[in-house]
């Protein structure tokens, strides 16, 4: 899934690694946090974002990411 979502075509323009962190964190936003759920109840994106910092990174440890997201990240 993140393979392929990294190929789409929007990614198309990005470097490879940038088009892979952002299908990443896409995913595990939506599938791993509550994300969808604080959408449901009327957070903007930016907001719902905000608040899934932390299960973001978590899930990221427990991949073994290299890199995690912070309070200035727009991914």
């Amino acid at each position: 899934k993140i393979r392929a979502d990294a190929g789409a075509v929007h990614m198309k323009s990005l470097p490879p690694s940038i088009a892979v962190w952002l299908a990443t964190i896409a995913h595990i936003r939506h599938a791993h946090t509550d994300y969808e759920k604080l959408l449901a109840e009327g957070y903007d994106r930016d907001s719902a974002r905000f608040f899934v910092i932390e299960q973001t990174n978590i899930v990221l440890t427990r991949w073994r990411a290299t890199r995690l997201l912070d309070d200035e990240d727009e991914a």
